[in-house]
């Protein structure tokens, strides 16, 4: 009886491990992926002048667990921020090894400018001066690119900016510039920035020219006095490659000036 009960065991055995190799293989690929923008104020929480708190910013990004980050006001070796490297800080404490950090301006010592902070692999990286009007006395402004290579090896180009605020012309010159370096773009693109401009200014009828913004009426981003605006947004090049399944602003408001907005897209392509 013990023998007839080994020799059905081994049977059976051999028939799963048949069954295993005969099953078709599950794809690697995803069928979303998870987009946060943020401004990080420079890692300084508004309420503590002076101080630099990288681990806050840390914190907000390793909760929400986003795939891709665009990140605007990132200080590297800035006497402000202790003479610490943020770009380098923020992809090894997040887990997050895939970097590029762009620089705008010089400032105290250091660089300062934005970031694109990826769980995935990241190549083609460059960095594009976006023009401003000398009259106007605004800052350098830039947009900072890069290929993802998403799980079962689909590419995505990521965009991260951060547009000048003073007055009206240099948001439209930056804006159009943007459309013009991304015009020509094959892969699927995602952008997300600090646009400095709500809805219904100029700057953003300009963005909605040549991106679908993952969000309608959005709900505020940065408050200053009483005053609540939404000028933070993530967008995406429109056609079959992506559909949002969910966009919300996250409610942080001690790490940074700015409110995170995530955004989850389903990859069609």
């Amino acid at each position: 009886m013990r023998k007839l009960n080994v020799v059905g065991l081994f049977i059976v055995l051999v028939m799963l491990s048949c069954a295993r190799k005969s099953a078709p293989a599950k794809s690697a690929g995803m069928d979303a992926i998870t987009f946060m923008s943020y401004n990080v104020h420079h890692c300084n929480p508004p309420s503590k002048p002076g101080i630099i708190d990288l681990d806050a910013i840390v914190r907000v990004i390793k909760k929400e667990n986003p795939d891709v980050v665009a990140l605007q006001e990132i200080d590297v070796n800035t006497g402000r921020s202790g003479k610490i490297n943020q770009a380098a800080l923020l992809s090894q404490k997040t887990g997050y090894h895939a970097f590029h950090f762009s620089k705008s301006i010089d400032h105290d010592g250091g660089d300062y400018g934005i970031m694109i902070l990826s769980k995935y692999p990241l190549s083609d990286m460059s960095t594009h001066k976006l023009p401003t009007d000398p009259a106007t006395g605004g800052e350098p402004r830039v947009l900072s690119l890069a290929v993802v290579t998403l799980p079962g090896g689909k590419k995505i180009r990521v965009a991260s900016t951060h547009l000048d605020f003073h007055g009206k012309t240099n948001g439209k010159l930056q804006m159009t510039e943007v459309n013009r370096i991304l015009a020509d773009e094959t892969l699927p693109v995602i952008i997300g920035g600090d646009f400095n401009a709500t809805e219904k200014s100029e700057t953003i009828q300009l963005l909605d020219k040549a991106f679908t913004r993952t969000c309608k009426n959005c709900a505020f981003t940065i408050e200053e006095g009483k005053e609540k605006q939404a000028i933070d947004f993530i967008a995406y090049k429109p056609g079959t490659a992506f559909s949002v399944l969910s966009h919300r602003v996250v409610e942080e408001d001690y790490a940074s000036d700015h409110r995170p907005v995530q955004a989850v897209l389903k990859i069609g392509f």
